[in-house]
């Protein structure tokens, strides 16, 4: 399965990505599986998107929660929580 991957702000800056493709293994089937694959990249990747970091997720431009199962095309955004005031 081949994904977009979107990365904004602090996360597009600390891993210098601001998108890419990524072809997928068979086993990663959600936006969660997807979090942990990416982690697997290396330690930058698992200090951004590690499972103790409040991060969001969009799966085609829509608010998603981890669970959310990815698709062929899919694009998948990650982005720190946004605060307003």
């Amino acid at each position: 399965m081949r994904v977009k991957l979107l990365l904004f702000a602090a996360l597009r800056e600390r891993l210098g990505v601001a998108h890419e493709l990524l072809e997928l293994p068979e086993a990663v089937l959600t936006v969660g599986a997807l979090r942990l694959w990416l982690c697997a990249r290396g330690p930058d990747w698992a200090e951004a998107l590690g499972e103790t970091r409040t991060v969001a997720c969009a799966l085609n431009q829509h608010v998603v929660g981890l669970e959310a199962p990815l698709g062929d095309g899919a694009e998948v955004a990650f982005f720190p929580p946004v605060t307003g005031g």
